[in-house]
């Protein structure tokens, strides 16, 4: 990330390569990117002449995607922090419905991170470009917001914006049953066939620290994790980066911990597997590779103060964990905002090490799985190929 790009207030994005596109994918995180890439990859490996234009990462950008701007290189999150950036973020939305508005793809598929994407597809029915403002572009959507968790509401104005929705939980359709929504269960990637787990158990394994990818709240989660570390003598851990400026924050802050000198190595994300143990993360897509695996460990969340208190109000889960969430029980414990603190984490982690959390973790592994393992209707990836008029 470039430090000054939460202050652009213009943008030049480029033309499309080749005279046009069929599809433009926008995916505003590291996750995003990630799953998006994975479904761009198949649906190119079907339909090798599809055009593909991307608002996204370098994983998109590597499957084949011409890519137009990084999204991953700013990651803001909470109430707090988008309302200090409120600026940029509405300026870069204007100008992505300004390129689509001038170069019209066939289709427009946004991935997760709902108040930027369904603002956008707002910007696009007001301008007539997409099909429900009386245009030709069709705006799909992959991954639902999480509805059933907090503004279930949010369900009719996606229904009046989009064309089409595919959601990669079972019980996601029944949510759109009150709407005209076309929706599609498309499966679960951590399910797919082709799908390698970035982590994997093994009880002579490392702890897993995974603090996010959103550089605020890594800024806040990550020094927890280094005080539990602390406290776990003689244990080794393995902290996993997604971005340079994320290894910065964690090497800055192993910097000032003496007592991790050695004991903690830095691993980017997307390498070869890391073999685990026990795992602290964040609330992110990570904290469901490892719990689909069944490696113990806890859930640990900092965010804004105000922002925390806002999310308390307006969510009506229980948990944060989506693992936990699914199971409706607090099968990896959760250590949020006020309860975030690295001595009871670490006497938790310390009993997250014997055998018998091994086979506890990996019964939950097993009913998460059962639960998340339905045949789904099509795959993303045909869902793609037929949205964007294949």
């Amino acid at each position: 990330m470039k430090p000054d790009v939460l202050k652009m207030r213009s943008f030049d994005f480029p033309p499309p390569k080749g005279g046009g596109c069929d599809l433009l994918v926008i995916a505003g995180e590291h996750s995003g990117d990630e799953q998006a890439a994975r479904m761009v990859a198949g649906a190119l490996a079907e339909k090798p002449g599809l055009r593909v234009c991307a608002f996204g990462g370098e994983k998109l950008a590597s499957c084949g995607a011409q890519l137009l701007f990084d999204m991953t290189s700013f990651s803001v999150v909470g109430l707090v922090e988008v309302l200090k950036n409120y600026g940029f973020f509405k300026k870069l939305s204007e100008a992505v419905a300004g390129w689509i508005s001038e170069y019209r793809p066939k289709a427009v598929c946004f991935v997760d991170y709902p108040g930027f994407n369904l603002h956008i597809a707002s910007l696009l029915k007001g301008r007539g470009v997409s099909r429900k403002g009386g245009g030709s572009v069709r705006l799909i959507y992959y991954i639902s917001p999480q509805i059933w968790a907090w503004k279930a509401s949010r369900r009719f104005k996606m229904a009046s914006l989009l064309d089409s929705l595919a959601v990669i939980f079972p019980f996601e359709t029944e949510c759109y049953a009150d709407t005209d929504l076309d929706v599609h269960f498309v499966g679960h990637p951590f399910l797919s066939d082709s799908y390698e787990p970035p982590v994997k158990y093994g009880a002579d394994g490392e702890i897993l620290m995974l603090s996010g990818s959103r550089e605020i709240a890594v800024s806040r989660i990550f020094p927890v994790m280094c005080g539990a570390m602390e406290r776990l003598a003689g244990e080794r851990a393995a902290a996993v980066y997604p971005t340079p400026r994320i290894k910065k924050i964690l090497e800055g802050e192993l910097s000032r911990r003496p007592a991790l000198s050695g004991r903690v190595r830095l691993v980017p994300n997307g390498g070869a597997p890391i073999t685990a143990k026990a795992a602290m993360m964040s609330s992110g897509t990570m904290s469901l590779a490892c719990s689909l695996e069944g490696i113990p460990g806890a859930i640990v969340y900092k965010a804004n103060p105000f922002t925390y208190l806002v999310g308390r109000a307006v969510v009506k889960i229980e948990y944060l964990s989506i693992a936990n969430i699914l199971l409706d029980r607090p099968a990896w414990r959760e250590f949020i905002q006020f309860d975030a603190s690295a001595a009871p984490l670490a006497r938790y982690m310390g009993d997250c090490l014997s055998p018998a959390a091994r086979a506890k973790f990996a019964g939950y592994a097993e009913k998460l799985k059962s639960l998340l393992h339905a045949p789904p209707s099509l795959s993303a990836s045909q869902w793609l190929i037929r949205q964007a008029g294949g």
